[in-house]
């Protein structure tokens, strides 16, 4: 049996929105999971948020508890040189206290990240930096359009570029962290709305990521951050809504700790980045997982209107 036949099948909820059939609409995942770069990305500490250049040469993740940064959360990044990755090493656009999420754009010329740097409009804001071959530029403040006195969390640029997807606990959500997007037109961001649909609720709905069709999304729930545990649901929009999302399976979600941080891999198409506590569950690792649109969600629909 090939990989491709042993892809475990997860039904992405519709039925909740559409009075169809979920069982029709499925999400794919490989059952073996590749944990990233041991000992030199994923290491006795926590590291989170993978997040890959097109070319595959650069990666960059966040660390809660890795010394060696300028303190707090600091991002990390490591080149792919003669088919190793090399030593781990602060970016130097790490400020002294929280900087994390990072994500790259389908083209590679920016990355997205979280940070609470004074200048931010308070709390957790959303920035970028441009990236110049190994080289980072400026870092340059989203704006109020999708930045609040709240936090925001886990900023993605669609494939497409044409939205950003992101999670905020400001006032007017359905309740904890929400996810929210904001268009992008003529190159800027439109004032940020929450996703459409039936994902937010009352629990925190945070870190998600579009897939390649750019109309499925993962992300992660959980009751509370503080007592209950962190697991990721994948979502499609049908028009421009999205349902509540159905729970992944294993390797995604093992049903005794904590997964979250996803990120579409952009150097390898068909693939998705996670973190979560596998074996001892002292810290959380970094993973690459393999996943497959079914026929179904493999041919373009309806536009989303946001």
């Amino acid at each position: 049996m090939n990989a491709l036949a042993s892809l475990v099948a997860l039904a992405v909820a519709v039925a909740g929105l559409l009075g169809g059939d979920a069982s029709r609409e499925a999400l794919a995942l490989d059952p073996h999971a590749e944990r990233f770069a041991p000992g030199i990305a994923s290491t006795r500490y926590s590291e989170i948020r993978l997040t890959l250049s097109p070319d595959g040469r650069t990666a960059l993740w966040f660390s809660r508890d890795r010394p060696g940064g300028e303190g707090g959360h600091d991002i990390w990044v490591s080149h792919l040189q003669h088919g190793q990755w090399s030593a781990a090493r602060p970016v130097p656009f790490n400020a002294p206290g929280r900087d994390f999420d990072p994500a790259f754009t389908a083209d590679g010329r920016f990355v997205l990240f979280c940070s609470d740097r004074p200048g931010g409009l308070g709390g957790d804001d959303l920035y970028r930096v441009p990236v110049q071959g190994l080289q980072f530029g400026a870092v340059e403040h989203l704006g109020s359009a999708v930045n609040s006195p709240a936090n925001e969390f886990a900023p993605m640029l669609a494939p497409d570029g044409g939205t950003l997807l992101f999670s905020s606990d400001r006032a007017g959500g359905a309740g904890g962290h929400d996810l929210y997007v904001a268009r992008v037109d003529d190159g800027q961001l439109q004032p940020a709305r929450p996703v459409a649909g039936a994902v937010n609720t009352a629990a925190q709905e945070f870190d998600a990521t579009f897939l390649g069709d750019g109309r499925t999304i993962v992300f992660a729930r959980a009751q509370d951050f503080g007592s209950s545990r962190v697991e990721q649901f994948a979502a499609r929009a049908f028009g421009d809504r999205y349902a509540p999302g159905m729970r992944l399976p294993a390797p995604v979600n093992d049903g005794a700790s904590d997964s979250y941080g996803a990120m579409l891999d952009w150097s390898r198409p068909g693939t998705l980045t996670y973190s979560a506590r596998r074996g001892d569950g002292a810290s959380l690792d970094l993973y690459r997982v393999s996943y497959r649109l079914p026929p179904s969600l493999s041919i373009p629909g309806p536009p989303v209107r946001r």
